[in-house]
């Protein structure tokens, strides 16, 4: 990779702190279980604590959890009532037949405990590690066309650092990319850090020297939509691997196959292809409707 592009990357990095994730994923919280009986409480607790966490994480995820036959009152930050059980309104309620509709319910009310709930209740990893991965995906899809247009704000959505900081799409896009290792290392109770994840850091920046490729197609500004919708496709696609590989890596010890590989990327593209397109749609109609103004958030059009 070119010399300046890498300390680009390096400049932009210093505002990217893992310590602020790893704060989100320890994050304290408590679940209040509403349950007849022990039998209905410790059902709950066997799905958020499978039997083969180790006895120290069991403990400790445990503590996270209490009776509201023995805590009725006190302030909780998630409120769970069994099936069979008349619980307070709002309640997120267990299933027995249908346990993972709980964690869809619990995200969908506390998507702000994400992190924390994946690092101690695994069955929210994989739904919360999803979100991560197609979250950050779109985010470098929808810079490319974002950046690549001519009479548009750049402020479309938030970033934890300003859009004016990146000289190249190479470098947001790669910067990104190691956020995503954070939150997904995070997500899945793995250590969190350059330090403990510099082989990971070493292959995203590795990996940027296509994106670098990508980036000077977008050097000079070019007319709404001519060729952007393939650009933006390979970003989104690019990350969801990266993304997926990472994921595989934290949760069993093997990255995806060079087979697997080539596979996600032609489904991703493909995806990566219709979020493009929708965008790019979105984002003529506000530049005719206002000249120039911001588009709403992300989390807002998709």
């Amino acid at each position: 990779m070119p010399t300046r592009t890498l300390s680009q990357i390096r400049q932009v990095v210093a505002h990217l702190n893992p310590h602020d994730i790893e704060r989100a994923a320890s994050r304290a919280f408590r679940c209040r279980v509403w349950a007849a009986n022990q039998s209905q409480f410790d059902e709950v607790c066997r799905f958020l604590i499978p039997a083969d966490c180790s006895p120290r994480r069991r403990e400790y995820a445990l503590q996270r959890i209490v009776w509201a036959a023995h805590v009725p009152d006190e302030p909780v930050e998630i409120e769970i009532v069994h099936r069979d059980f008349q619980g307070p309104a709002g309640a997120a309620v267990f299933d027995p037949e249908e346990p993972e509709a709980l964690v869809q319910e619990v995200l969908k009310e506390r998507e702000s405990l994400g992190l924390a709930l994946a690092r101690w209740f695994p069955p929210f990893r994989i739904p919360v590690t999803d979100r991560i991965i197609f979250t950050i995906a779109k985010e470098n899809a929808l810079f490319v066309l974002i950046t690549a247009l001519p009479d548009l704000v750049p402020s479309v959505f938030h970033l934890p650092w300003a859009v004016t900081e990146f000289a190249s799409d190479t470098v947001f896009l790669t910067v990104n990319q190691i956020r995503m290792l954070f939150m997904l290392a995070a997500a899945s109770d793995r250590p969190v850090g350059y330090r403990p994840q510099r082989a990971e850091i070493a292959s995203v920046i590795a990996g940027a020297f296509g994106w670098r490729a990508l980036a000077r197609e977008l050097v000079g500004k070019i007319p709404f939509g001519a060729g952007l919708v393939p650009k933006a496709a390979v970003a989104f696609a690019g990350t969801y691997v990266v993304g997926r590989s990472a994921e595989r890596w934290y949760r069993v010890g093997y990255r995806l196959t060079r087979e697997e590989r080539d596979r996600v990327f032609r489904e991703a593209l493909e995806r990566g292809k219709s979020f493009a397109r929708n965008w790019l749609g979105v984002l003529q109609a506000d530049r005719e409707a206002t000249h120039g103004s911001t588009a709403g958030s992300i989390s807002d059009r998709s």
